[in-house]
């Protein structure tokens, strides 16, 4: 039986992607700093631990593994990453994981280790044009992350495709483009726009108007969960080493993803523009090196996406009342 590790199996992509993993005959170990807060880990052994400590990660990482998924980062949506008040912790905290995950791999002679980046390490000057921004993988230099989040995960970058040139590993890197879904945090701060959109709508009265960070021209492409372990797999499992998009090439601006979702919610809900952070003014996954490397794109729209997701958070607001 082959076995797997996932670093941040407690999180949204983390314990998806144990479960799929599962569901191919995988036995499989997760860690975080806890379990996932909607439905029981899939895992096989799952730990709770604190990966910024040496110490746990030599607990963790204890024996070979066929495949490594290091997913765990302090991260988390706009409110978090862009107002500058948790950059050192940003950072730090995701830096010091990396670092010690991957030398624990290379100790153990693992080769195949997945790590997942974030299109917020593009160039902030290439995404001014909410119409025509730039997200082609070899346009990341010269370097201008709009974020400490974006430089950080540049850095990580960097020092996993180090590491297959040094020691012979096979680190494959993937720069993730705003991953959603069902099971995934949707409220308290760290929530992406479709689930803190879903959110608001799903708690606002009828006639009244959700609250939308910017002018709500900027844009983004927004990426179902099930077709992001899709390309993590296929990835992983290539020879192809990255670094390469992971994310849906459907751009849409904040303003229409909310109209698109009070929509689907068939409610009377009306849009209010606030001053807020809202990162660069327009992105979105260029899918052109995926598929001629891989042979495959995401596929799915992003309206079916955000139906099962709607109806996710929808039940989840409800549940709380």
């Amino acid at each position: 039986m082959k076995s797997a590790l996932v670093c941040g199996a407690g999180g949204f992509i983390g314990s998806h992607l144990v479960k799929r993993l599962k569901r191919e005959g995988f036995w499989v170990r997760g860690v975080d700093l806890k379990c996932p807060e909607y439905a029981p880990t899939a895992a096989d052994d799952f730990l709770i631990g604190d990966l910024r400590d040496q110490q746990i990660v030599r607990q963790v990482i204890d024996r070979r593994f066929d495949e490594v998924y290091q997913l765990a980062a302090d991260m988390g949506g706009a409110g978090y990453i862009f107002t500058g008040e948790n950059d050192a912790s940003i950072m730090h905290n995701s830096a010091i994981i990396n670092l010690n995950v991957l030398d624990a791999c290379h100790k153990r002679n693992i080769k195949r280790v997945f790590y997942s980046s974030s299109a917020c390490m593009y160039p902030a000057h290439n995404q001014e044009d909410p119409d025509n921004p730039n997200c082609v993988e070899d346009s990341a230099y010269p370097a201008n992350p709009d974020s400490e989040y974006g430089w950080e995960k540049l850095f990580s970058e960097r020092l996993y495709l180090a590491y297959n040139r040094n020691y012979g590993m096979e680190c494959r890197v993937a720069r993730f483009h705003n991953i959603f879904g069902p099971e995934g945090t949707w409220q308290g701060g760290k929530e992406k726009a479709p689930a803190a959109l879903s959110r608001k709508i799903a708690q606002c009265e009828p006639g009244q108007s959700i609250e939308v960070w910017g002018d709500g021209k900027q844009t983004r492409s927004f990426l179902y969960i099930d077709e992001c372990i899709e390309g993590v797999l296929r990835l992983t499992r290539s020879d192809f080493e990255g670094p390469v998009n992971i994310g849906s090439d459907e751009m849409i601006s904040i303003n229409d993803l909310a109209r698109m979702i009070i929509e689907i919610s068939r409610r009377n809900i009306g849009i209010d523009n606030i001053s807020g952070p809202t990162g660069v003014r327009g992105r979105n996954s260029d899918n052109r090196l995926i598929n001629e490397r891989l042979g495959w794109a995401p596929r799915q729209p992003l309206r079916a996406g955000l139906e099962s997701t709607y109806a996710w958070i929808s039940a989840q607001v409800q549940g709380a009342k």
